[in-house]
């Protein structure tokens, strides 16, 4: 890297040495792909919205064991543990806490006062500017064509937007595989980029290998931004069961949301006491039916199914567009080397 201009705001604020980070992926970002992130100079994000509390404490031991580099865990604001974990969080010395939902500003400030950074998800201007707002110390905005849940903009008006209205770092994400799209994103305004797609097609993903044979062999058209999955907008590869789940009303779709959410409250170690309390939590803070709310229990399932047990005909494949144009699974260590080679490269290219 000899460009100055790619040592970023980002890697000043986190203390990682490459503009890239690997996002919180449920069911992927597990400790083995969120240390490789952190040892190849980025920001690797344990996702610990589908972990137990005791899993999550075991994943941040391994994650340390494996490199001392700063690394982060993204949680759900609306979880009923999450002030156990926010204080797991300081007591380990976990350097960024990230959000896929908008946390409090009180939540905000309790990281702070542990000596944590908090980088929420964002999918529109005015969120990035209200989350500025309550402190936050940067933003990843991802846009339309990302994976997973995602919003209505397309990343280039996102990006360009959200850097327009707040002075913190701008974090890109939706669409990224490469040193060009770097580069692209940092003339938008961005401090560099999030990645999840192209880091779940790794050899350190511990996705089973014929599901992501199953990502390599899909096109740039192989994706559907769908509500039928738990409610909300979410991209993943078209599947006959995601057609099948689009054609269903919701009245059919919600024994079948109400069972896997229950399974789901077993694996996650959720009391009922506790399913309860974040079923209305849910509720009032989106503003969701009960369908919706037994719909958004039932995704995570949905994704283990595939992400985990390897089971194509019985789950969902969340990716963002950009799949169509990853053919290959590096490790990661090769894949961000390259990325900063090709950033390189291309800024010599444009004579910066």
């Amino acid at each position: 890297m000899t460009h100055a201009v790619l040592r970023t705001r980002l890697c000043e604020l986190v203390g990682v040495d490459l503009p890239i980070v690997q996002t919180g992926m449920g069911w992927v970002s597990g400790a083995r792909l969120t240390s490789a992130t952190a040892e190849a100079g980025g920001l690797g994000i344990l996702a610990s919205a589908t972990m137990t509390f005791a899993e999550l404490s075991r994943a941040i031991s391994e994650v340390q064991a494996r490199t001392d580099r700063p690394f982060g865990v993204n949680m759900r604001a609306d979880q009923p543990d999450l002030a156990d974990r926010i204080d797991l969080l300081v007591r380990t010395g976990v350097r960024v806490a990230s959000f896929a939902t908008p946390p409090s500003q009180d939540a905000v400030a309790k990281l702070h006062d542990g000596g944590l950074l908090v980088i929420p998800t964002i999918g529109a201007p005015r969120h990035a500017e209200k989350m500025a707002g309550i402190g936050v110390d940067a933003v990843i905005c991802q846009g339309l064509e990302g994976g997973g849940h995602t919003g209505e903009i397309p990343t280039s008006l996102l990006v360009s937007g959200c850097a327009d209205v707040v002075d913190i770092p701008v974090i890109a994400a939706g669409g990224f595989r490469d040193g060009r799209g770097l580069v692209a994103a940092l003339a938008l305004g961005a401090s560099g980029i999030a990645m999840g797609t192209r880091f779940l097609l790794t050899q350190e993903s511990t996705v089973p290998d014929a599901v992501k044979q199953q990502y390599l062999a899909a096109k740039l058209t192989d994706t559907v931004r769908t509500s039928a999955v738990d409610g909300h907008p979410q991209r993943v590869l078209r599947t006959e069961l995601v057609d099948e789940l689009e054609s269903s009303s919701p009245i059919t779709r919600f024994p079948r949301a109400a069972r896997n959410a229950l399974t789901f409250r077993k694996l996650s170690g959720t009391s009922l006491v506790d399913l309860a309390k974040e079923g209305l939590a849910m509720k009032r803070n989106q503003d969701l039916s009960w369908s919706q709310i037994a719909m958004a229990g039932n995704a995570p399932m949905m994704t283990k199914a595939t992400l985990v047990d390897g089971d194509l005909a019985a789950g969902v494949l969340p990716t963002g567009q950009v799949v169509g144009e990853i053919d290959e699974l590096p490790t990661v260590a090769d894949l961000v080397a390259r990325i900063m080679v090709e950033a390189d490269a291309t800024l010599t290219a444009l004579g910066a």
